[in-house]
């Protein structure tokens, strides 16, 4: 409650740029600062349920709750957030060359919508910059995954150069890797989800993971798609996904829809994270699945801003969740909340580990 009684209000007064700025700031000096992380554990840490605890591509997992891409874009707060009660973490989106994204403002808040809007155009500092921080990490507790994308100025038709270079950069430093292909702020992109375009991108990815892992196994890529898919589309895509040999895939990214928001930044282009968008991302993952029939990991992304949530997204077929909207309207605390919720959740249920509720909708 400290997050929502003090901090929150004076986030919000400011411009919601700003404020990201100012958290990613402060999580980063946490672990320059002597006690620095003891203190970020102590208070908003979570500690080790077995029964939560979950395998998921081959990496082991403390907890199903990870922090999606898109808060830190850098890399710069790795240690931060590691220390606030997630299972894992996205860094990123980044792309081979570092570039300004769109232009401000292009954050907004909808708080009766529980909501954001954001049309942030994949701004990074580049692939070289972030390898650099992921160096420097003296310790990782959780796994990382780096969500990569291309850059503006780059074709379609030469998109899976881009991909190629960032995997060639980031490859010892990622745990996994995210094909981001669904973002609506990067020109075209999204086409990428499809046909042609979308073999000839994963045939790459899974390609250049193999040559840089040598005699090892490749070490596990998840495709974002979006949730503005139809029908028809859905099915082509997670068809196109599953035969290409990657590890999973995240359902899933920022909406275009604007159905049903009361507040006056509906009006503002961009993608629609948070609350609106739970009812579709659960339904996208338990298409996926039963379409797979449970043979693909999927991780549930969009709207969880409750245990419940979280847990719809696991009995619909989600091996792993993610927040991100959640954290900026409830603060750090919901870690903990989501945690003993899925503890009750699962036993009330009659299961003794999260992995028996994945997918249980279908049987």
């Amino acid at each position: 409650m400290l997050y929502e009684r003090l901090a929150k209000p004076f986030f919000f007064r400011m411009d919601p740029e700003k404020a990201h700025h100012l958290v990613i700031d402060g999580m980063r000096r946490a672990a320059s600062v002597p006690g620095g992380l003891t203190l970020l554990r102590g208070m908003y840490g979570v500690g080790r349920d077995e029964a939560l605890a979950t395998e998921v591509a081959g990496l082991s997992f403390p907890s199903p709750v990870g922090l999606a891409a898109g808060l830190d874009k850098n890399a710069e707060a790795v240690s931060g957030f590691s220390s606030i009660g997630f299972g894992f973490l996205e860094v990123g989106t980044v792309t081979p060359v570092g570039q300004p994204g769109n232009e401000q403002p292009r954050l907004f808040r909808l708080p009766p919508d529980g909501a954001l809007v954001n049309r942030m155009g994949f701004n990074n500092k580049g692939a070289e910059d972030m390898a650099q921080r992921l160096a420097a990490l003296k310790e990782r507790p959780v796994p990382i995954g780096v969500n990569i994308g291309k850059n503006k100025t780059t074709p379609n038709e030469e998109a899976y150069l881009d991909y190629e270079r960032c995997i060639r950069i980031l490859y010892p430093y990622a745990d996994f890797f995210i094909v981001n292909i669904s973002s609506p702020n990067t020109p075209d992109l999204r086409r990428l989800q499809h046909g042609d375009e979308l073999r000839t991108l994963l045939t790459a990815v899974t390609a250049e993971l193999s040559r840089q892992a040598g005699e090892a196994s490749p070490k596990p890529v998840f495709v974002k798609i979006a949730p503005d898919l139809s029908d028809a589309d859905l099915e082509q895509t997670v068809d196109a996904i599953s035969a290409s040999g990657v590890s999973g895939l995240i359902a899933t990214n920022t909406t275009l829809s604007r159905d049903g928001l009361a507040h006056a930044n509906r009006s503002e282009t961009g993608g629609l994270s948070g609350r609106p968008l739970t009812g579709r991302s659960t339904e996208i993952v338990r298409r996926a699945y039963a379409q797979t029939e449970g043979r693909l990991p999927i991780v549930g992304s969009g709207g969880i801003f409750t245990p419940e949530d979280a847990y719809a997204k696991i009995r619909a077929g989600a091996s792993l969740v993610e927040i991100y909207t959640a954290l900026i309207y409830k603060g750090p605390e919901i870690n903990r909340q989501i945690h003993a919720g899925l503890s009750r959740l699962m036993h009330t249920d009659g299961f003794t580990h999260i992995s028996q509720a994945v997918g249980a909708d279908h049987r």
